[in-house]
C-alpha cells in the first residue's frame, strides 16, 4: 500500500484530512480531532460502520458479522479498519462531546480488589495525588500491562465520581483475566491510556431513554445512569440487566436502589436461571424483554453495552420491529480483536 497522503472528507459535516496509506480513516479523524462513532477500534462491534461515498478503501481486518458481504456491497466500511486507496468521501456520525477531551497514558496504583460475584472482580484504580481523569460517562479506558497486554474496560464510576476509577471485569479465562484474578495485587502499579470511545449519553435530548446492559456491559450504563441522576436529569429512565444466573446481578442492590430513590425503572432478566436461583421475575434474552415492553422505540434513545451478538440483536430487531431511528441506537459491544 502506498504511504501518499489521500485526502477523506466527512459528511455530512465537510471536514477535510489527509492520512497516510498506512492509516486508517478513523485514526487520521481522531489525530485531526475529529470524533467519529467508534467503540471496540478492532473491527469487531460495527459502531463506526459507515457509507463510502467516493472513493476506494482497504476494507482491513473486521468481523464478518460487524460488516458483511453485504454491506460492502451496499457501500458500507468501518472506518476503524479502512484504509483509503483514493481520495474519498465517506457519510458517518460525528460526536463533537468528547473532542476537547485529550486522551493521555497515565500510571495508577491497584488500590482494591472486590469481588462482586465468583467470576466478576472490582478493580479500584487510584491515580497519582496530582491528577485527574477527564472523561463522560460510558468511555473506557485500555490498560497496559508489563507483560505487553492490553484490554479495554469500561469505567463504572461516573466523572463526578472521580477519585478512584472502578472497572468491573469477567473472568472469560483468557490472559489478562488470568493476570487480574491469579497474578494482580493491590498495590501494583499499573499504565492505562484513555479516555476512549464515544459511547456517552447524549444530554441534548429529551426522549425518553432505554439502557440496556449485559453482563459486565452494566459497568458504563451504571456510570451514565450515576451521571444521570447527579445531574438531575428528568427523562424517563428504564433500565434491563440481562445475565444467566442470579449470582451475575453483581450489582442487583444498588440497581434496585435508584428504582426506589429516584423513579427508575429497574428490570433485571434472566435467561438460565436455576432452580436454586428461586427466580421469578422476567426470563429469556434481554433485548426481547425490551421489545415486548416496547414495542414502538420510534421516540426513544437506546444505550446498550455487552456481549456482541447482544448488542447485534438489539441493533437489528430495534430499528427493524420497533421503529426505532437508527441514528438513536448507541453501542459499546465487548469484542476480542478480530481474527
Amino acid at each position: 500500500m502506498s504511504d501518499t497522503p489521500r485526502q477523506v472528507t466527512l459528511k455530512p459535516s465537510d471536514h477535510t484530512y489527509s492520512v497516510s496509506g498506512y492509516e486508517t480513516i478513523l485514526d487520521g479523524a481522531l489525530r485531526e480531532g475529529y470524533n467519529i462513532a467508534y467503540a471496540c477500534r478492532n473491527g469487531g462491534c460495527g459502531s463506526c460502520k459507515g457509507k463510502l461515498l467516493e472513493g476506494k478503501v482497504d476494507y482491513g481486518n473486521h468481523s464478518t458479522t460487524a460488516l458483511t458481504d453485504a454491506d460492502k456491497a451496499n457501500g458500507y466500511a468501518l472506518f476503524c479498519q479502512a484504509k483509503p486507496l483514493t481520495n474519498v468521501v465517506v457519510e458517518c456520525r460525528e460526536v463533537s462531546g468528547v473532542k476537547d477531551i485529550p486522551v493521555r497514558t497515565l500510571p495508577c496504583r491497584v488500590q482494591k480488589l472486590e469481588r462482586l460475584a465468583p467470576d466478576v472482580m472490582m478493580i479500584h484504580l487510584r491515580l497519582p495525588a496530582s491528577e485527574r481523569l477527564q472523561f463522560l460517562a460510558g468511555q473506557y479506558i485500555d490498560i497496559l500491562t508489563k507483560t505487553g497486554l492490553r484490554r479495554s474496560l469500561s469505567l463504572a464510576n461516573p466523572p463526578h465520581d472521580d477519585a478512584m476509577l472502578q472497572l468491573h471485569l469477567r473472568n472469560y479465562g483468557g490472559p489478562f483475566s488470568q493476570y487480574v484474578f491469579g497474578t494482580l495485587k493491590e498495590k501494583d502499579i499499573l499504565r492505562f491510556e484513555g479516555p476512549l470511545g464515544t459511547f456517552f449519553l447524549r444530554e441534548d435530548s429529551d426522549k425518553p431513554l432505554i439502557f440496556l446492559a449485559s453482563g459486565t456491559g452494566f459497568a458504563p450504563i451504571k456510570a451514565m445512569l450515576e451521571h444521570a441522576i447527579h445531574k438531575g436529569i428528568k427523562r424517563k429512565i428504564t433500565v434491563y440487566w440481562g445475565c444467566r444466573v442470579r449470582d451475575d446481578l453483581y450489582r442487583d442492590e444498588l440497581a434496585q436502589g435508584w428504582a426506589r430513590d429516584h423513579g427508575i425503572t429497574y428490570v433485571p432478566v434472566l435467561s438460565d436461571a436455576r432452580a436454586e436461583d428461586n427466580w421469578t421475575g422476567r426470563a429469556g434474552f434481554v433485548h426481547q424483554a425490551v421489545m415486548q415492553d416496547f414495542p414502538d422505540m420510534s421516540a426513544h434513545q437506546v444505550y446498550a453495552c455487552g456481549a456482541p451478538i447482544v448488542i447485534e440483536s438489539a441493533r437489528r430487531e430495534f430499528t427493524a420491529q420497533c421503529k426505532l431511528p437508527e441514528v438513536e441506537f448507541y453501542s459499546d459491544a465487548f469484542t476480542p480483536s478480530a481474527s
